[in-house]
């Protein structure tokens, strides 16, 4: 009897294979050219935090295509990585340095850096343990990290080509700014909602003196740096006073009112200030119109020297205050009125974002490159011809409205933590790029040489005077400080990992990428510029399939945030957590303290003493189950413990078919066509039955479902068709009808059955492997040579044994039709012992009419399925009529049947009366409840309807009951 432990304990399965397979290589690529070969990147997680469920989710889809694609025998490359995450992880750092009464400017930004390296490795280890936990079957040989050398040389060799062709540039431009971090900020560092705020309306008097236009704003501080006024030049209200001038309250100077089509005539009064240098759409009025950009605020958030002296050095929001004040003494505050407005907010800090006029270095867009096309462009096209392709394909349409309208890419952030631009400035501040300093100090003496050769051309002996003195004294150049937007260096990881720009044999099997499986949240922020910089540089696409799938939230639909107490850790749904210590913020044992009130909730009732461990493969296989395309999942703990119930049935599966063919003939000896036909030596060596050859063709069906499934990116098919194969079928079916085949069939069935038995198993653990791997290995190793398959999976086991195909000509729909009918007569012999109240222990015969040449074959299995002390055909109508005129008769196809047994009579038809009046009394109430107007009024049309459908079920049992007591009647 095979060792195989007497319950399923994921714990020690897992600590066993995944250092296991780690160590063995097995997860690294091979390189042979003439094998297809799958490819895909992991989205890098920030190294500053640890994996949620949402990581959980996209890894588990990863992994099982990968698994999938490496036992159909592909070269297979999952590339892992972490972000450096440059806002998120400074913010980190700072804050430890906080606590421990430090800033960073009193480090430095060397021993900054250092600190950060520091915390990285210890974050980092973090998160490759929890992928490690996972089952995740990555390429640790091509581990990467953002900030590694490799990458780092990639980010500046990019950089200072896409300078020489002119299309990085570095400009005075609006950005999202942060007044704490005093960076610019993505856009995906931004999260907007809607607030409760006011609505200002302020007189600016016309200059003429001749009246005044009264102004809505949001943001009155802003007013000091109004460069004109604003309506809809269809406004007929207003249309007179186009082109005149206003008075700009409080500043003492003068400003245009313009016409702009951007006016909503329905806002306010339909006029509205314009503020260039400190509002997104108002930069765009300006830079149609021509109008001056003043700044008013420094870059925390203060008012600068460009306003009224009366409000230089306040904070935006004091000044605010202040300003609502003398506005007010003034006269010119027409009205304030209550407003919701949209506010965005840093979402690493929570400050109110600034649009903020700084120097910042872009990459431009729409530009022609030197083959004559824009870096979008080349991207909107490989999109459109089908080079890349989305799934679902909807959010093409995503993709595409962004591309289309697309602004220059800010690059640089105010950070110190992240690659530093490799730009250096000399005295006159003029920029020269290079890949170090000795490159910009090369570029600068060029560039001085050619300034000499002009001086010297124009005869200007004063000019060449200064330019000599300048290159006797030699390059004197300060770097930029800034550093480059994190999403800069991880739009290059499709081909910088891959060893780009050699030619490296990764290079060539896998750009580009079989799919990228990625959140629809980042198709701008990742996305889109993976796509825009791999085809600028390497002429190919980065991946052939984007997979889009949804977002991780709570079983109530709720994002998952620390701050809703909701979160959890992967790891802790396969390892299991108590749910006392979640009370206690001190526990060491609790990874995530904050989200105790919310999982406290959640899981109480189903879960009183804490969540237990449900594994790696019941967690993956609810991930998986969840995988549909492009949906948002309302993730349910309920859900882990369902597949840890069924990881146990297959384990107990198992245990049942190992114990029955170990050790025996399972026919697995390969004999000639010759041997077998009759007369030969192996003539009826083994005799399959219609549900031996039934299990083979459902087997083959699940089998074409999974591939069409992997196919179509749809992993919840996958898992619910071998799911259910395995539950419904083979477990709860053939593996009960096996057991009746090899304890009354003769040997060659009872061979023909443990095949069927063992064989099954093995190519469900084949198919179930990509989304199940620790479980089905540890079964494998019991069950493949017990099935004839062992010398197929090699010294690395299943992970790289070959995935079953489907063989649809097996399928045998006369063995259909046969244990249909076997299922449908088990099923109405169940229900007669429901109908007549008999324990499932209480085994009695079944009388039977009709299909006589089903039943000869059959009548061992039904007995067998429906416990039953015998079954006794009937050919004669009038005799079945006599025998079964005191029981219930079900009809299935062709077939009477009844279960005999001898009741009292009498007795029964008191039981059936009392069950009928009970019955009556019910109807009554629920009639009753529906006749009251009130109540179908008030009550939801789910309750009433729900009302409804238990009169039906009620009336139709009670008919039933009827039916059988006058039978009864009748025959007494």
């Amino acid at each position: 009897m095979s060792d195989l432990a007497k319950s399923f304990e994921p714990a020690a399965i897992e600590a066993h294979w995944g250092p296991l397979w780690e160590k063995s290589g097995v997860y690294e690529p091979t390189l042979d050219a003439s094998k297809p070969s799958f490819a895909t990147q992991l989205p890098p997680p920030n190294v500053t935090g640890t994996l949620h469920m949402g990581h959980a989710f996209n890894q588990t889809i990863n992994d099982s295509l990968t698994r999938y694609h490496r036992m159909r025998g592909f070269n297979t490359l999952w590339v892992p990585g972490t972000d450096h995450a440059g806002i998120a992880t400074q913010i980190v750092v700072e804050r430890q340095l906080q606590d421990q009464g430090q800033s960073r400017h009193e480090l430095g930004r060397e021993k900054f850096a250092a600190k950060v390296w520091q915390w990285k490795q210890e974050s980092g280890s973090t998160i490759t343990r929890q992928m490690r936990r996972m089952g995740d079957s990555v390429s640790w040989g091509h581990e990467y990290f953002t900030m590694d050398d490799k990458l780092s040389k990639v980010v500046t060799d990019t950089f200072v080509k896409l300078y020489d062709e002119g299309l990085i540039y570095r400009g005075k431009r609006l950005v999202n700014w942060d007044p704490v971090l005093k960076s610019a900020v993505s856009d995906l560092e931004v999260e907007s909602s809607e607030e409760d705020g006011f609505l200002w309306l302020i007189r600016y008097p016309l200059a003429d003196g001749s009246g005044s236009l009264v102004v809505a704003t949001t943001r009155p501080e802003t007013m000091l740096g109004d460069t004109a006024v604003m309506v809809h030049p269809d406004d007929e209200r207003y249309a007179a006073l186009i082109g005149k001038q206003v008075t700009l309250p409080l500043c003492n100077r003068t400003i245009p009112v313009i016409a702009d089509e951007y006016v909503d005539r329905e806002f306010g009064t339909g006029v509205v200030k314009v503020t260039p240098a400190h509002d997104t759409n108002d930069y765009a009025v300006g830079q149609r119109h021509g109008l001056p950009m003043i700044g008013v605020l420094t870059l925390d958030a203060k008012i600068n020297d460009n306003a009224p002296a009366a409000y230089r050095g306040m904070d935006r929001f004091v000044a605010r205050k202040r300003i609502v004040g003398d506005l007010e003494d003034l006269g010119l505050l027409a009205e304030v009125k209550r407003h919701k407005l949209v506010v965005p907010r840093c979402e690493r800090t929570g400050q109110i974002i600034e649009p903020m006029l700084t120097d910042q270095w872009f990459v431009a867009m729409s530009q022609p490159g030197r083959d004559g096309r824009s870096i979008a462009e080349k991207a909107i096209e490989v999109v459109q011809d089908g080079q890349v392709r989305f799934v679902p394909e909807q959010w093409v349409n995503t993709y595409n409205q962004w591309m289309n309208n697309i602004q220059d890419w800010c690059i640089s952030r105010q950070l110190w933590w992240g690659h530093q631009i490799p730009a250096w400035y000399d005295e006159e501040g003029n920029v020269f790029v290079g890949h170090d300093e000795h490159e910009a100090a090369q570029r600068w003496q060029l560039a001085l040489d050619n300034r000499i050769a002009a001086a010297r051309v124009a005869n200007d002996a004063m000019q060449l005077r200064m330019l000599e003195n300048r290159r006797a004294a030699g390059p004197q150049l300060k770097r930029d400080e800034d550093v480059l937007d994190t999403w800069y260096s991880s739009a290059m990881v499709p081909f910088s990992t891959l060893g780009w720009p050699e030619e490296t044999p990764e290079l060539g099997l896998f750009l580009p990428s079989t799919v990228l499986v990625t959140g629809f949240d980042i198709i701008f922020f990742w996305v889109a510029r993976m796509i825009m910089m791999t085809t600028h540089f390497t002429g190919r696409v980065p991946f052939r399939d984007v997979y889009i799938h949804g977002l991780v939230r709570d079983s109530h639909g709720q994002k998952m945030s620390k701050s809703e107490g909701n979160v959890l850790d992967p790891v802790d749904l396969i390892d299991g957590i108590a749910l006392a210590p979640l009370l206690d913020k001190r526990s060491s044992g609790l990874r995530r303290p904050e989200t105790a009130p919310k999982v406290r909730e959640a899981t109480k009732k189903e879960f009183p003493d804490g969540i237990p461990g449900f594994g790696a493969d019941a967690l993956r296989f609810t991930m998986a189950s969840y995988a549909t395309l492009g949906r948002n999942i309302n993730f349910d703990v309920k859900r882990c413990a369902g597949y840890r119930n069924f990881c146990n049935k297959l384990w107990n599966a198992t245990k049942f078919v190992l114990m029955n063919c170990e050790g025996q003939d399972c026919g697995l000896k390969e004999h000639s066509k010759e041997e077998c036909a009759p007369g030969g030596p192996f003539h009826g060596y083994m005799s399959f039955s219609p549900a031996d050859r039934w299990i083979t063709g459902e087997l083959q069906r699940v089998e074409a479902a999974v591939e069409k499934g992997f196919a179509e990116y749809r992993l919840d098919n996958v898992a619910n068709a071998i799911y259910q194969f395995v539950w419904d079928e083979y477990c709860d079916w053939y593996i009960e009808i096996a057991k009746a085949q090899i304890q009354s069939g003769d040997e060659s069935q009872q061979r023909a059955t443990r095949r069927t038995l063992i064989r099954t198993l093995e190519t469900v653990l084949r198919a179930l492997h990509p989304i199940t791997p620790f479980i089905t290995a540890e079964l494998w190793e019991r069950v493949a040579p017990v099935a004839g398959r062992k010398a197929s999976g090699g010294e690395h086991g299943i992970v790289v044994a070959p995935y079953p195909q489907a063989q649809l000509e097996k399928i045998d729909g006369q063995a259909d039709a046969w244990v249909a009918k076997l299922k449908a007569v088990v099923g109405a012999c169940r229900n007669l012992r429901s109908e007549m109240n008999l324990s499932p222990a209480e085994r009695v015969p079944l009388l039977t009419i009709g299909d006589e040449a089903f039943f000869d074959v059959a009548a061992p299995l039904v007995k067998a399925l429906a416990k039953l002390s015998n079954v006794q055909h009937f050919g004669d109508d009038a005799a079945f009529a006599q025998a079964t005129r005191n029981t219930p008769v079900a009809v299935v196809g062709d077939a009477r049947l009844a279960l005999h047994v001898e009741i009292d009579v009498a007795a029964e038809i008191e039981r059936l009366g009392k069950e009928i009046k009970r019955l009556d009394g019910e109807i009554a109430k629920a009639e009753a409840k529906l006749a009251n107007e009130s109540f179908v009024a008030r009550a939801p049309a789910a309750v009433v309807e729900q009302e409804k459908q238990r009169v039906a079920e009620f009336r139709s049992t009670r008919d039933r009951l009827r039916d059988q007591a006058q039978g009864l009647a009748t025959s007494a």
